[in-house]
């Protein structure tokens, strides 16, 4: 049976836009056992992908804390024999980091990457064995596609398939429609005001829909309760597993977010879903799958309300104003 190795160890986003290639790999090459090295935080997030044989939880983020540790030296041992312990027919690095090269050179077999240009680190390209150039206006999801398709030597579909379905709704969802409003991000430059965020929870409300307001953290708890200050059937949920997230978004009317991962899971469960770009490209980040999606805004260019709006009606007509 073939072997094969992708290291893609995070973000949630740029995981998410690696699914298809791992579906494309599934369907061109069905023999393949797919191996994936991914940071241990988002170890259920892969498990979500039926075409994965194999996840193998990396903790390079919690290692660097605790580099004088026993525990930490055993545990990278570990991974080393892991990794080493058959050889694999083709080794995938969809990140382009040292650090992914790092967990890459612990296996065995003929590595496939980014060339100088594409890789995020050039620096990494210098390790690859197969290097592979794209252009800053090609999708993250086309790059990746197109280096497992390359690597194992099929032609790409055209529409990417995440290969993923939604969970059941949490308990805590709203019984009726409601929409998600993913007003987080880890970078405050990508946030979107709160008043805009307030605005257009009232509109939603208007067209009969509940908004709900995901959080991650202490200070996103914050926001996401200024923003419900100002709605009348706004629901900040608990904090969430990514399956329960899954779930929530997967079942929503809509979603509006930030350039965020769980903005680009909606896109993944083929929910209608608005891209809201307040200090990011979104050539190559804008929610893309086989629903509806669209987009506003960009670098520098946060959208107007109206804007928003605007879309939210183009990927989602028959909500009713």
């Amino acid at each position: 049976m073939t072997q094969l190795l992708l290291v893609r160890l995070s973000s949630l986003g740029d995981i998410l836009h690696t699914f298809p290639a791992a579906t494309d790999i599934r369907r061109e090459r069905p023999g393949v056992e797919l191996h994936w090295a991914v940071e241990e935080a988002y170890v259920p997030l892969v498990e979500l992908h039926p075409g994965v044989s194999h996840v193998v939880p990396v903790a390079l983020r919690r290692w660097r804390r605790r580099l004088l540790e026993r525990r930490t030296w055993r545990e990278l041992r570990a991974l080393r024999a892991t990794l080493a312990a058959r050889p694999f027919d083709a080794i995938l690095d969809t990140q382009g980091l040292i650090k992914s090269v790092l967990v890459a050179k612990m296996a065995r077999g003929p590595l496939h990457g980014f060339g100088p240009r594409t890789a995020r680190e050039p620096l990494a390209s210098r390790f690859y064995d197969f290097k592979y150039e794209f252009g800053p206006a090609d999708h993250k999801v086309e790059r990746y596609r197109e280096v497992a398709a390359r690597a194992l030597g099929y032609a790409r579909s055209s529409e990417p398939d995440y290969g993923i379905d939604a969970p059941a709704r949490p308990a805590f969802a709203p019984s009726g429609e409601y929409c998600v409003l993913l007003h987080s991000t880890a970078r405050e430059a990508k946030l979107w005001s709160e008043e805009a965020w307030r605005e257009v929870g009232r509109s939603l409300e208007l067209r009969g829909l509940a908004c709900v307001l995901p959080w991650g953290s202490g200070p996103e708890h914050a926001r996401s309760l200024r923003i419900a200050e100002g709605l009348a059937q706004a629901l900040v949920p608990p904090k969430m597993s990514i399956g329960e997230a899954a779930g929530l978004i997967g079942n929503a009317r809509a979603v509006i977010g930030v350039d965020t991962g769980l903005m680009h899971l909606a896109a993944a469960l083929r929910v209608p879903v608005v891209g809201v770009f307040c200090d990011s490209e979104p050539l190559d980040a804008k929610p893309l799958g086989r629903g509806p999606t669209a987009f506003r805004g960009g670098i520098g260019a946060p959208p107007r309300v109206a804007e928003v709006l605007e879309a939210l009606d183009e990927v989602a007509p028959g909500l009713a104003r």
